[in-house]
């Protein structure tokens, strides 16, 4: 099991358009011990979602229809350009990979996906940002001898 830095259990939005697929999801992150805070059908409101919530992780389906995954992270960049958001995709074009790297999506997995990976990319995004975030604070708290 991961833990966020409150040592609970991490927190997840997971957006889909698909139902069955949002649910399954859902189920196997659940089985794993993630907390899920949140749950969408289309990107329209991800960001007030996430504004809410604050979660450790979202996971954004990229193809769906009116406000798909791009728009989505588009708005949750603006809310926080740290997020930890995880693109969910079946089909990935060099438009959408060239957006998804502008946005910087925290990573990209692929449909159909075995938990097993994103249990994994979860853990590394988690822990580099708890190691950047330990560098971050040991560099402020640098004391200058004269």
């Amino acid at each position: 099991m991961i833990i966020n830095d409150k040592n609970e259990s991490i927190t997840a939005i997971v957006v889909d358009d698909d139902i069955d697929t949002l649910d399954v999801f859902c189920e196997y992150l659940e089985l794993s011990k993630f907390r899920i805070v949140g749950k969408a059908h289309n990107g329209e409101k991800v960001a007030e979602l996430y504004s809410t919530f604050k979660p450790d992780v979202v996971f954004l389906d990229v193809m769906m229809n009116n406000y798909d995954g791009i728009y989505a992270l588009e708005q949750i960049r603006k809310v926080n350009p740290d997020a930890v958001v995880i693109m969910v995709t079946a089909d990935l074009t060099k438009e959408t990979a060239k957006n998804l790297e502008r946005l910087h999506a925290s990573s990209i997995i692929y449909k159909p996906f075995d938990i097993k990976n994103v249990i994994s990319t979860v853990e590394n995004i988690i822990g580099k940002q708890r190691h950047n975030n330990s560098i971050s604070k040991q560099s402020s708290q640098v004391v200058c001898q004269i």
